[in-house]
């Protein structure tokens, strides 16, 4: 699994905001321990579903060996409606140790198709504008 990694999004999706202790840690816990299977490793990154946290997910993630980890760029295929839009948005707000969040957008029609046109764009345009693009693992020197 070269310059990729799998991290986790929960179980269900279910914003944690909304979830007590005992489905939080069930959330995480769940998901944590059949990805790691199915990987052939332990996870270590957790993106809370549209980073909404609560209290008792820092412990959970402590409990499963995982770390939190937000973004700070999100280019939303719900609102752009053509790949360069989407490549665009990008490109004019990378920043050294961005995160770059994208989604298919939930059955937005296109959207999906469009991500995957967007992204060549936006690879390239980062590596042109002098970008390395690394896992979360080695921008956080988790190695």
């Amino acid at each position: 699994t070269a310059n990729h990694e799998i991290a986790s999004h929960g179980w269900s999706h279910r914003s944690l905001w909304l979830c007590g202790p005992r489905r939080t840690d069930a959330e995480i816990g769940r998901a944590h321990h059949l990805l790691s299977e199915a990987a052939g490793r332990p996870l270590r990154h957790f993106r809370p579903p549209w980073g909404m946290v609560n209290a008792a997910m820092f412990g959970a993630l402590r409990r499963h060996g995982e770390r939190c980890v937000l973004w700070s760029i999100q280019p939303e295929g719900l609102r752009a409606t053509m790949a360069t839009q989407q490549a665009d948005d990008v490109l004019r707000r990378a920043h050294p140790g961005a995160i770059v969040d994208l989604h298919d957008a939930e059955g937005v029609g296109g959207a999906p198709e469009r991500l995957l046109a967007a992204l060549p764009l936006m690879i390239d345009g980062l590596r042109s504008a002098g970008y390395d693009l690394v896992t979360v693992t080695e921008l956080l020197d988790e190695t």
